[in-house]
């Protein structure tokens, strides 16, 4: 069965949520500016921008220990940043210089930053989640409490991969944490209209024998509080929990989708429920002033304004570099 959010905020008080704020808006302006530079012709590659899904990433990692692990999809960016990768960093990747996250040879779809815990973005849909399945199991062995949270969208919840991570995790009561960025489309078709049940992670997680929970993605307060005490469980040894957050991508799947296919009216109903916009109201419910609010997003636009001047002034990836980190050995000439 399928458990309702509580919707309360437990742990967070107003200078907390305003540094999450921040963070929020850092988020949202590295995703426009990676959508303008893709525009501009510097972006190398395609993107799948994760502007509206904010929420889901800072209140998650917020909630996490600093050697706990994450694995995001390829509209990872937002996890990256929340993780501890800089502005720059990601922008470098994207624009395939020597200074980004993996020296220009990942871009878009495969921020990583192992040093943070965050051990990737994953191109092929639900393949990461056996691998976080793996780390718990890690973590298990090694006896060091950490968790591990495999990120992905609804699509993955009809793909082999994501039943036999649940399955297994379940079977072994692993500490790891299923969350669903639900945006409600799979690339271009509505997820409702190729699936069974109304909540396309959450309503099967009963049948591996786990906790399913719908939460509203786009309240970040409401994202840490869940993840907080679902990761407390696991660390425990009370084994996994199904999150389905629900949420909504401002931009179309990706940069070659200007997505006419979703109604007018469900944009605009979406759009009124921004992450930055339900914030920033429950900021203004604790007494934060516009002026605290309006200097958080200006400090945000300014690192990002800094980050983009650095990305397009850094050096170019080095040829040289191709096969270097392929392999455990750091090359590939062992294989000849």
């Amino acid at each position: 069965m399928t458990e309702a959010s509580v919707r309360r905020v437990e742990s967070l008080g107003a200078s907390e949520l305003l540094a999450l704020y921040e963070q929020m808006c850092l988020i949202r302006r590295t995703e426009q500016a990676a959508h303008d530079l893709f525009m501009s012709g510097m972006v190398k590659g395609t993107t799948h921008l994760a502007a509206g899904h904010e929420a889901i990433a800072v209140g998650a990692s917020a909630a996490l220990r600093p050697d706990d692990y994450v694995f995001a999809t390829y509209r990872g960016h937002h996890h990256a940043i929340a993780r501890g990768a800089t502005p720059e960093e990601c922008l470098a990747e994207l624009m395939s210089k020597a200074t980004g996250l993996c020296r220009g040879k990942g871009g878009s779809m495969h921020l990583t930053k192992a040093s943070t815990g965050m051990l990737g973005s994953y191109a092929i849909v639900g393949s990461h989640l056996p691998m976080a399945t793996g780390a718990a199991w890690s973590a298990r062995l090694r006896k060091t409490e950490q968790v591990a949270v495999a990120f992905f969208g609804d699509g993955a919840t009809n793909i082999g991969a994501f039943h036999e991570a649940l399955n297994l995790a379940a079977v072994w009561r692993l500490p790891v944490l299923f969350v669903c960025e639900n945006n409600f489309y799979m690339e271009y078709t509505p997820i409702a209209e190729v699936t069974a049940v109304p909540n396309p992670a959450a309503d099967r997680a009963a049948a591996h024998g786990l906790p399913g929970i719908v939460i509203d993605g786009n309240d970040v307060a409401e994202v840490h509080d869940t993840v907080a005490r679902a990761a407390a469980q696991a660390r425990s040894g009370d084994g996994p929990t199904v999150i389905e957050a629900r949420t909504y991508r401002h931009f179309g799947h990706s940069r070659t989708d200007p997505a006419k296919y979703r109604p007018a009216d469900e944009v605009e109903r979406w759009m009124a429920r921004d992450p930055l916009s339900v914030a920033r109201q429950r900021l203004e419910s604790l007494g934060v002033s516009a002026d605290e609010l309006q200097q958080a997003d200006a400090h945000a636009a300014g690192v990002v304004e800094a980050a983009v001047d650095a990305a397009k002034n850094a050096p170019e990836a080095d040829p040289a570099e191709a096969f270097t980190d392929v392999w455990a050995d750091g090359g590939s000439t062992w294989r000849t």
